[in-house]
This record gives structure tokens, C-alpha cells and sequence, in this order.
């Protein structure tokens, strides 16, 4: 089974693109970031007719997260259990495939700039989400957290760490808040599975970004222990960023043993 992660930077601008990549990475269930469209504008029926049922969580012009899946989806929801929030940030579904997996989909905020308000609620946000997940291993049942979490985890997740270690992506109470949610008894798949130094998912659109491989990791599968015993491999695939129109992120796939 393959689940992957992608921020898209808006789907209605890049479906062409975005219906390339999904085709290419042949992925089971796909979390969508940064739609940039109402739940009602997503592009179900492209999707659709590309064989995805989809859960949508949309707003207007910003944000926006989505679940595509292979199989049906049950018992969607669109909140935290420990967060009311306004913004369109937070998706989840039971997967029902042979063996049924909880998944969700995040997008955390970026914080920009901090301090600051925004850095006040990326960490506010941030805790929640650690008080959710503590929430979801109690309940025992597998799952993963997917999406765009905008934290580097550590220096060699980034080009230059003295770049990005002052940006609310690579401060330390960022990259703490990452690490408290791994020490609940989540795995960073990437991780687990490559690990190797200087792999990216994000090239921002400018200064040539890509093409000098300045990039950042910040888009991450975090498993569940049930669902890191079922973990195989990891990849991040690259050459969506090289396409015509593409998003700043490319998609990560983790793949689990059915």
C-alpha cells in the first residue's frame, strides 16, 4: 500500500500537472495540501474519472486539504479533537482497504514571521496536533499523519542551516515540537527508510532554487507503531519538481506491506 504527501500550491492552477504526477507515482491514497479552492471548486470530477474518491476540506484562495483514495473513505473529519480552528488545515478518513488504516492529512502552519503572531499559532497548532496523535495511539487503531508540517527536522534536512535555523521553519522550538510528536512513538518514514542527509521536498521559485538543489524536507509521513511494523520504503519523487508548471513541493511515498 502506498500513501504519499503532496502540497500542490493550488489544484485547479496545476491539475494538468497534478493529474501527471498522481498517475506517476502510483500511489493507494494521496494527501493534498494547499488546494487554494473552496470545497465546493475542488476538481472532483478530473479526479474522479482518474479513479480517486476524494475528501476535500477547502477555503478560499488559501490553505485547503484533501484526501485521494483508491479505495472509500468512512468517517471523514475535518478537525482535531483538541483544536477549533477557522483555517482549512486538517483532514482525516478511514481508508478501507483489506486492512483498514486511519489516515490524515496536515498542513501546519508556517509561522512567518517570528516571533510573532503566526509563530504563535504554528506552535499553538503544533501542540494540538501532539495532543491529537497522543489521542489516536490510545485508540489503537493503525494510522499515519501526512502533509506539509513546515518544519525541517535538522540541519542536514536543509541547503544551508544558517539560512534556515533563524525562519520559523528551522527554529528550535519548531523543530522540538516535530520531535515531541516522533517521541510519542510516531516514525518519520522518510527517515526510517533512507535517511540520508540533504533530500529534500521543498525548492522555492526563485534565486533558481531547484536547479542550485537549495531545497528544504519539511513535507513528512509520520506511522503509527502498528503501521511502521508494516513500513518498507520511502521515496521522495523528484521529478515533479522539473515539470511544466510544477509545485514548489514534490510528493513523498511511503509504502506499507498489505
Amino acid at each position: 500500500m502506498r500513501i504519499a504527501t503532496w502540497n500542490v500550491n493550488s489544484v485547479k492552477a496545476r491539475l494538468a500537472t497534478v493529474l501527471e504526477v498522481l498517475d506517476a507515482i502510483a500511489a493507494d491514497v494521496v494527501c493534498l495540501q494547499e488546494l487554494k479552492c473552496e470545497t465546493d471548486a475542488f476538481p472532483y470530477l478530473e479526479l474522479e474519472d482518474h479513479g480517486w474518491t476524494c475528501a476535500v476540506h477547502g477555503q478560499k484562495s488559501y490553505n485547503g486539504v484533501a484526501i485521494l483514495s483508491k479505495f472509500p473513505l468512512e468517517d471523514i473529519s475535518t478537525e482535531m479533537r483538541t483544536l477549533k480552528d477557522d483555517q482549512a488545515r486538517y483532514i482525516e478518513a478511514t481508508v478501507l482497504c483489506e486492512r483498514p488504516v486511519r489516515v490524515a492529512g496536515v498542513y501546519v502552519p508556517n509561522g512567518n514571521p517570528a516571533p510573532g503572531e503566526r509563530y504563535d499559532y504554528k506552535l499553538e497548532w503544533t501542540d494540538a496536533l501532539e495532543r491529537h496523535a497522543a489521542a489516536m495511539l490510545k485508540d489503537e487503531a493503525p494510522f499515519v499523519i501526512c502533509g506539509d508540517y513546515n518544519v525541517i527536522p535538522a540541519p542536514e534536512d536543509c541547503w544551508d542551516d544558517t539560512v534556515w535555523n533563524t525562519d520559523a521553519l528551522g527554529l528550535p522550538e519548531s523543530r522540538a515540537g516535530l520531535r515531541r510528536l516522533k517521541h510519542l512513538g510516531l516514525t518519520d518514514a522518510f527517515a526510517a527508510c533512507d535517511g540520508r542527509a540533504h533530500q529534500y521536498t521543498f525548492w522555492d521559485y526563485q534565486g533558481g532554487a531547484f536547479q542550485k538543489d537549495h531545497g528544504i524536507r519539511i513535507d513528512h509521513v509520520l506511522a503509527c507503531p502498528r503501521m511502521t511494523d508494516r513500513l518498507e520504503a520511502a521515496e521522495i519523487y523528484r521529478k515533479a519538481r522539473a515539470l511544466d508548471k510544477p509545485s514548489d513541493h514534490v510528493p513523498l511515498i511511503a509504502t506499507f506491506a498489505d
